[in-house]
């Protein structure tokens, strides 16, 4: 029927949002490849090779990012922007809570994911609890008229979606229902790392006998400073009601 899509090509954009890249593949961290992967498994190539375009044009205006869903307004042919919409399942408090208590029990997890990094075992760290990081199937709706699915206005979100999990990785988490904030903090209250410290003696101090092999009479003797009789269960706390009694057997030994 003409006149359908409101003429030829799409209506242009200023100031809506582009990709960075302007050729070649979307997507330059593991986890926003990981994306990727997904997408061009499951959706038809030649739809989401103009939606490349599409995200490289600047037709998309807007995307909003919440627990579970993600919308957006794509400028196509018509005068009225489209709406889309994707969806995904967003964890519950009770699932969350047991993945942030196997993340703090895996120590490089916790530690890189407090350091603003997405460990690439963290995948792993949720299939083994049944769940999946990364959508399997994506719910998605847009307002255009075009009979394909994906359509292009779709395809433009899904890659520009793509492209702000590489600027912020925290975004994948935060689609499953917990945001950097809520993850950061309840790993940050963990007792993982409670008393662990270690003193750092400036290089200046330490250079006289820097390069000088194995101890020697130059260096200042260093005693051992006894360890707390509860560190390791402080690091690695017991399951269950065993902190207690082990507390007590950890310093029984102590005292011995």
């Amino acid at each position: 029927m003409p006149g359908w899509y409101g003429g030829g090509g799409p209506i242009r954009v200023e100031h809506g949002l582009k990709a960075r890249t302007r050729r070649g593949s979307i997507g330059s961290t593991w986890w926003s490849r990981r994306f990727i992967d997904i997408l061009e498994r499951i959706c038809d190539k030649g739809r989401l090779t103009r939606g490349r375009a599409y995200a490289r044009q600047g037709q998309v205006l807007s995307i909003d990012l919440s627990a579970g869903e993600v919308r957006a307004a794509v400028q196509g042919s018509r005068r009225q922007p489209y709406a889309v919409v994707v969806r995904i399942e967003a964890y519950d408090e009770r699932r969350w809570t047991a993945v942030e208590e196997s993340i703090a029990a895996q120590a490089v997890y916790r530690a890189k994911l407090l350091a603003g990094e997405m460990p690439p075992e963290i995948e792993e760290l949720f299939a083994a609890m049944g769940l999946d990081l990364f959508p399997r199937d994506l719910d998605m709706d847009c307002s255009c008229p075009d009979w394909g699915f994906p359509c292009k206005h779709l395809s433009a979100v899904l890659y520009l979606l793509a492209e702000s999990f590489d600027d912020d990785p925290f975004l994948v988490l935060a689609w499953r229902g917990r945001t950097r904030e809520q993850l950061l903090g309840s790993l940050a209250d963990e007792p993982a790392t409670a008393g662990l410290s270690v003193t750092d003696v400036p290089f200046a101090d330490r250079l006289a006998d820097f390069y000088a092999p194995g101890a020697t009479a130059h260096r200042p003797e260093r005693r051992p400073t006894p360890a707390a009789p509860d560190l390791l269960l402080r690091v690695f706390p017991p399951p269950g009601d065993l902190t207690r009694p082990l507390t007590r057997a950890y310093q029984g030994f102590a005292d011995a």
